[in-house]
């Protein structure tokens, strides 16, 4: 067909010049034969241009290079030139480096780009004319207009062809879908002619469609920003599996199955995996990977099968056994009880929660994801009131408001099914908001866990904020002034959300050692600033050394270290909880540490600067508050934050203690200008 379509417009062209003859009157002149000699030329160069391109039958106006666009013209040659893709009516025949210029100014500027291929604007009368106001259509003008790489449809519109190609993404239908290209990785065809990509992260390959960007659109949907969270999952895993093996952990949305398959290729036979996902394509393509790393299928078919029929083999044993089943998330953990159960949708988790509750095992962890930042980060508060029944505002400390709401949603699902919480870890970043909770059974738990859910009282003034207190009564907590000395209601009331901690430090401490065992670089500077953060400390010590490492005890628990894990006996590796004396020794210890929790919230440093003053460096700025005798620590929530038990009113006054005022500088320049002019 665009053979068949240059072919018409050569011809067209052809006969707009023998009209101009005919209207002229006289006989062909020099020009006129020059210009006939440009036809048969661009002929002869478009005939060359499909010859070179016949097996993906391309117009010639999608090029990868100026220099394939060049090349439709002899630009080196002498004469007048007329444009490959445009009329004689649109533009005239002309000499090389005029030429040269419109084909750089205007059609290699004015593109659509797909695959690195650039669909330039095209002149030519490829579409039919449009009719004129009086609905002459022969009267009319021709449309400049895309050729479609995929289809070779024409579209007119710039933004029209840029949703029709996105329709081809969500299909799966791309360039290599109608080149016939044979590049396919895998000796199994691709369904529906869609190509393979491999992506390889922490030691585990997985195939991906061409559509795996698109969250909505696609079945198999791999988000590459979403590295950080896969390893810190990985690396809460890697601790729980210290403390008992073999466990069983469920990976409830598995889509390409990168998660599941990173955990039973590192862990091996301390975690036993199950994938599920409710879709065809998911379960497929999970399978398949699994073959790619020489990963056992355990239930259903053994994996794809080759062009000879013969099931999934492999070279000798395989590394680990994974269970892949299609089933509804939400079913699978009500029916099966896990060890740890990583939940991951996309969107809000909250459909999935109770079901995850329903049958975790006692001191078993459940890790949330949540990705609906829309509504966490205070964008849609009708959405977050829908979902997480909380009242949030935008504030400063909204990403630390986002996890503390998540936790408060967690704490709720758990105490309906008669369980508490321990939170472990509460990450918040651009993407995601990640939740790693420690389940302990019992009505008691539930309620120690329900206590921490209380409302807080934020200032829209000056941004100070409070826990309110356990009780009916309320009162003005706010130790800040605003409500005083401003006309009407400064405060608001936010939550419920979570007032315990969000971050466990001896949890924290050996997920630095997993990052550290398994070549995790990539988290390690973050799993140092949450110990640091936990701690409220801005000491960074060696947290992965074996000096460092001892006994950790979590809500009852002698979680065994490295460290001690040869000098215990084989009696005392199981984890269990602790029973009478030793339990209540246990619990009165917790409470005495109650007051080595890290303060809620933090301070962000640019949000309090003061006006015609310049700040001290962040660092200079935490070892002043340490002189002067308040907690302080950095924060992952926000690089400019800092997490500190001094209140408002004490942050300022040392932050204007040490602030100096932006005049100061330029007086001293002028000092010492004129000093020098005086000798």
């Amino acid at each position: 067909m665009a053979e068949l379509k240059e072919g018409d417009a050569a011809q067209l062209h052809q006969e707009d010049v023998d009209i101009k003859r005919e209207d002229g009157g006289d006989a062909p002149s020099g020009g006129d034969q020059v210009a006939e000699q440009e036809v048969k030329n661009e002929a002869a160069a478009d005939s060359d241009a499909k010859t070179s391109t016949t097996t993906t039958e391309r117009h010639i106006s999608i090029q990868t290079k100026l220099e394939g666009l060049e090349l439709l013209v002899d630009l080196n040659g002498a004469g007048r030139k007329s444009c490959p893709l445009c009329p004689e009516e649109k533009f005239k025949a002309c000499y090389s480096h005029k030429l040269r210029r419109h084909l750089q100014n205007l059609h290699w500027k004015v593109y659509v780009e797909f695959e690195g291929q650039r669909m330039c604007i095209c002149h030519l009368p490829c579409r039919n004319l449009k009719p004129s106001l009086s609905g002459d259509q022969a009267s009319g003008r021709h449309v400049a207009h895309y050729h479609c790489v995929v289809c070779s449809v024409t579209i007119a519109r710039k933004t029209d062809m840029i949703s029709h190609l996105k329709r081809h993404v969500n299909k799966g239908e791309t360039e290599a879908s109608y080149c016939g290209s044979s590049d396919v990785p895998f000796e199994e065809p691709a369904p529906s002619g869609q190509a393979y990509e491999i992506m390889k992260e922490l030691g585990t390959n997985v195939q991906l469609l061409p559509n795996h960007t698109t969250p909505q659109k696609s079945d198999t949907y791999f988000n590459r920003k979403m590295k950080t969270n896969r390893q810190l999952v990985f690396c809460s895993l890697a601790v729980l599996a210290e403390e008992r093996n073999p466990l069983e952990c469920l990976d409830a949305f598995g889509a390409t199955g990168i998660m599941g398959l990173q955990w039973a290729k590192h862990l091996r036979n301390a975690v036993k995996v199950t994938i599920t996902d409710i879709s065809d394509t998911c379960v497929k393509m999970i399978k398949e990977n699994c073959q790619l790393n020489h990963i056992r299928v355990d239930g259903g078919s053994r994996g794809p099968r080759g062009p000879d029929g013969a099931g999934g083999e492999v070279e000798g044993v395989p590394i680990a056994t994974v269970e892949v089943a299609k089933m509804d998330a939400n079913v699978i953990m009500h029916l099966r009880p896990f060890d740890y159960i990583h939940l991951d949708p996309f969107g809000t988790a909250v459909n999935y929660l109770d079901a995850a509750f329903r049958n975790v095992r006692n001191l078993g962890i459940i890790s949330v994801t949540s990705t609906d930042t829309g509504s966490l980060y205070s964008k849609s508060p009708n959405v977050t009131l829908r979902h997480y029944s909380c009242h949030i505002v935008r504030t400063e400390y909204y990403k630390e408001l986002a996890a503390r709401m998540v936790v408060a949603t967690v704490a709720r699902a758990a105490a309906r099914c008669n369980k508490g919480i321990e939170v472990l870890l509460a990450v918040a970043l651009e993407h995601f908001v990640l939740v790693v909770v420690r389940v302990l059974r019992g009505p008691t738990q539930a309620d120690e866990s329900a206590k921490k859910l209380r409302k807080l009282v934020h200032c829209q003034w000056c941004e100070e904020r409070v826990f309110l207190k356990l009780g009916n009564m309320v009162d003005d907590t706010l130790p800040c002034n605003c409500h005083g000395s401003l006309p009407g209601k400064t405060a608001v009331q936010l939550g419920p959300l979570w007032a315990g901690p969000l971050f466990n430090t001896g949890f924290l401490r050996r997920m630095l050692s997993a990052a550290v065992q398994h070549s995790m670089d990539d988290i390690q500077p973050l799993v140092k600033t949450l110990i640091c953060e936990s701690e409220c400390t801005t000491i960074k010590s060696l947290f992965h050394g074996p000096s460092a490492l001892t006994n950790q005890v979590e809500c009852g628990v002698v979680i065994k270290t490295l460290e001690s894990r040869e000098e215990s006996g084989p009696a005392d590796q199981s984890g269990k909880r602790k029973t009478g004396e030793e339990s209540g020794n246990v619990v009165k210890k917790l409470k005495s540490d109650a007051s080595l929790e890290h303060p809620p919230f933090y301070y962000s440093i640019h949000r309090h600067s003061i006006r015609g003053m310049n700040m001290p460096k962040l660092n200079k700025f935490l070892q002043y508050l340490t002189e002067a005798g308040f907690r302080v620590s950095r924060t992952h929530f926000d690089p400019t934050g800092v997490r500190t038990d001094a209140t408002l009113v004490q942050f300022k006054s040392v932050l204007t203690k040490y602030s100096v005022p932006t005049y100061t500088t330029a007086a001293a320049t002028q000092t010492s200008v004129s000093a020098e002019k005086t000798v």
